[in-house]
């Protein structure tokens, strides 16, 4: 396989490059990335970088042009993401809406609603989350339960949603909603785009196990949508579910290159951290699994290539996104927990007293949300086996 790029496309690295070095936050290139993670500070600050990346037509690359992006090709989105982690560029704060709302909207949603939606999306001015997940619709999401009631040209909506990313700073909701009861669970549900300040939704934060607060539960009670809301058709909501979580795996990329990071920086971490006055380095056990570590991270890195490949030929993404999830995932948790063994004892202490950076702490509980979201290891495993290996479906299902 021929790893290089193209002229084209060396000259598009190059111009991202030049423009992050202009306009990422003063002294990010040099370390100095300490963003205090109250509400709204943080908030704030995520929201200029999305209108920064607006103002130079850095957001959405991959969407037309004619909607701010850049009409740009796959390969063009595998240097954006590249580049976007060599800096480790500030997260971006309307991930669902640019990643899987907004292509959702172009693909499927009125003219009226591309109007009303899509440059607030790319702007910031309007943060986006997803209501999917419910407390009994989970990987199964045909056994969700909230219900939407046509009431003249409004929908009532009542019901909860949970592990909601964003949604303590989204303004918009893209909702999942029973709308009728169907012999087959997949039918009767509908796409719904809700207003999150309305007086009939609550939104309650969930504490992670490492103290930060990333998603949260939802609650709507007589909540409103109306019928210029909704996307696609009614009662046929599991077609765009589908064409949306399409569109969400097409960011796997950037979790490989910040995986393949995650290595180089605990190779130094083991030059760091001592025992009996040598580096852990020098250790052949530590090397040993520093080198299995490796061949497999980069072993994941190069299926995401020859899947890439397969891409590019096909014109669409199939079930191989499967299995990069999968690796990207386990392999995350793995070298996260294995950071933490490295340290001894001290590996226990956390924030201000850890011994080298609570960074590895840190990452190692976040690491158990990642086999979690966007589809647990376990469903796809189910979809490796079913779709790619041809095995039989499972019986019980």
């Amino acid at each position: 396989m021929d790893f290089s790029f193209t002229k084209k496309e060396e000259k598009f690295r190059s111009t991202l490059r030049s423009w992050l070095e202009e306009n990422l936050p003063e002294g990010w290139l040099e370390g100095k990335r300490e963003v205090l993670k109250e509400d709204e500070e943080y908030s704030a600050f995520l929201r200029g970088w999305q209108k920064k990346l607006y103002e130079g037509c850095w957001a959405a690359i991959a969407w037309p042009e004619k909607y701010g992006g850049r009409n740009a090709t796959l390969m063009e989105e595998i240097i954006y993401q590249q580049e976007m982690v060599r800096v480790k560029a500030p997260v971006l704060i309307n991930y669902v809406g640019i990643h899987m709302v907004g292509p959702t909207l172009i693909q499927m949603g009125t003219e009226e609603q591309k109007q009303k939606y899509i440059e607030k999306m790319l702007t910031g001015e309007e943060v986006w989350c997803q209501g999917y997940s419910e407390p009994n619709a989970g990987s199964d999401l045909s056994a969700l339960q909230t219900s939407a009631v046509k009431d003249g040209d409004r929908w009532i909506i009542n019901g909860q949603k949970v592990w909601t990313s964003f949604g303590h700073y989204a303004d918009k909701c893209f909702l999942l909603a029973r709308t009728s009861n169907h012999e087959k669970k997949n039918k009767g549900i509908t796409v719904f785009l809700v207003d999150m300040h309305q007086p009939g939704v609550e939104t309650r934060p969930i504490i992670q196990m490492d103290g930060e607060h990333d998603f949260n539960e939802v609650y709507f009670n007589d909540a409103i949508a109306y019928d210029a809301d909704i996307v696609g058709e009614v009662d046929e909501g599991w077609k765009v579910m589908i064409a949306l979580l399409m569109h969400e795996r097409t960011g796997i990329g950037g979790q490989l290159f910040t995986l393949e990071q995650q290595f180089d920086e605990l190779v130094k971490l083991t030059g760091e951290v001592q025992e009996n006055g040598q580096p852990l380095i020098k250790d052949p056990f530590v090397r040993q699994k520093m080198v299995d570590l490796y061949t497999r991270t980069r072993g994941s890195l190069l299926n995401y290539y020859r899947n890439l490949t397969s891409t590019l030929k096909r014109g669409y993404p199939g079930a191989e996104g499967s299995m990069d999830k999968l690796l990207v995932s386990e392999l995350t948790k793995e070298m996260f927990a294995y950071s933490v063994s490295l340290q001894g004892h001290q590996g226990v202490l956390w924030k201000e007293d850890a011994l080298v950076d609570s960074f590895w702490q840190d990452n190692f509980l976040y690491s158990f949300g990642m086999t979690i979201g966007g589809g647990t290891s376990e469903i796809q495993k189910n979809t490796i086996a079913e779709r790619i290996l041809g095995l039989p479906k499972d019986m019980g299902r």
